[in-house]
């Protein structure tokens, strides 16, 4: 079915959408030398993440594993990916001895990462995202990495140049995007002492229909509540095809490590946002300060050189938010807060 035709009415259609491969995942599958090991697989993203390369290894006629590893402390996501056909550990990889214990692979994403409730327990968010990528460089050096960062560590940028591309200069403000360099300098620490290949993925907002800025947006006009728009602009992404280029990310594995933005290609205006969805829900947005001149902003230019551009266009993401929350369909209620500017999460 073509994307701008899909409707999108429960969790179930969600899912699947979500996890179903692009024609072209499905040769890079095929291209694996082995088994995937997901670190960090529990979260927001990396189940449908870990799904997707399953049913792309599948649609190879592969033998890959796909394996999970996250604490799993809710059973049921567990339990859904083993019923996909994803192998999975339950493992705190903080514990010590953690990592030795975790079966061998050749390709290695990592996803584990802290962002919100760092401020009050800055420790622990430098542990996840700094210690932890540190032990891992050196317990996967012989596999290929790709691990996921985030836009943050640019920091604000004026609007007027336009998203920063990987040759900008990086700027992290917060310890949150502090400790995220940290994990892309552990990872290059790696790549350089040891050879290994890797990709360091700079996403900025990938979008669910049960979480994301455009469900931040939306439920705030549907509910009446203000949008502070001192974060004018935003960069979001389908959570779908940031897990398709994910996946691909493999074939270019390099060292030193190659680093991608990854996001769509728009800049989002948080007010004309706001505004189309007043129009759909018959409600007229509540705004609360003024556009600042700068944002985090992402350019993923040389991403779409690798991968072509992202399946699902921003206005075909609006209908379907749009859609979902007009509905009452279930949320996560995880905001992103993709308005903070000072990097305190």
């Amino acid at each position: 079915m073509n994307w701008v035709e899909m409707r999108i009415e429960n969790e179930s259609e969600l899912e699947e959408a979500l996890c179903r491969p692009s024609a072209e995942d499905v040769p890079s599958a095929k291209a694996l030398d082995g088994d995937v090991l997901i670190l960090g697989a529990a979260g927001k993203m990396g189940p449908t993440l870990a799904k997707c390369a399953r049913r792309a290894a599948m649609e190879a006629g592969s033998n890959t594993r796909v394996i999970a590893v996250a604490r799993f402390s809710q059973e049921q996501v567990k339990a859904d990916l083993e019923s996909a056909g994803v192998h999975t550990i339950a493992c705190d990889l903080l514990e010590p001895g953690a990592l030795a214990s975790l079966p061998d692979a050749p390709n290695v994403i990592f996803m584990a990462a802290r962002k919100f409730g760092t401020t009050g327990s800055e420790y622990m968010t430098w542990a996840m995202n700094t210690f932890l990528p540190g032990l891992v460089a050196e317990r996967y050096r012989a596999s290929r990495i790709v691990a996921f960062s985030t836009g943050n560590v640019y920091g604000l940028r004026p609007i007027c140049r336009g998203g920063c591309t990987e040759a900008s200069p990086v700027a992290p403000e917060g310890e949150y995007a502090q400790s995220a360099l940290g994990r892309e300098r552990m990872f290059e620490y790696g790549s350089n002492r040891w050879g290994t290949k890797a990709a360091l993925l700079r996403l900025n907002y990938a979008i669910d229909l049960r979480y994301g800025v455009l469900v931040d947006i939306a439920l705030a006009v549907f509910r009446g509540r203000p949008i502070d728009l001192q974060m004018g602009m935003v960069n979001v992404i389908w959570q779908g095809d940031a897990n398709s280029m994910c996946l691909r990310s493999f074939g270019h594995c390099a060292s030193p490590p190659l680093v991608l933005n990854i996001t769509g290609p728009e800049t989002i205006s948080v007010r004309e946002a706001a505004w189309q969805f007043g129009r759909r829900f018959g409600k007229e947005p509540v705004f609360t300060g003024q556009e600042s001149s700068s944002a985090l902003l992402n350019n993923s230019a040389r991403a779409f050189q690798l991968f072509g551009y992202p399946r699902v266009t921003t206005g075909e993401l609006m209908d379907w938010v749009a859609e979902w929350v007009e509905a009452g369909r279930p949320v996560l209620n995880k905001p992103t807060h993709f308005g903070t500017r000072d990097g305190q999460f």
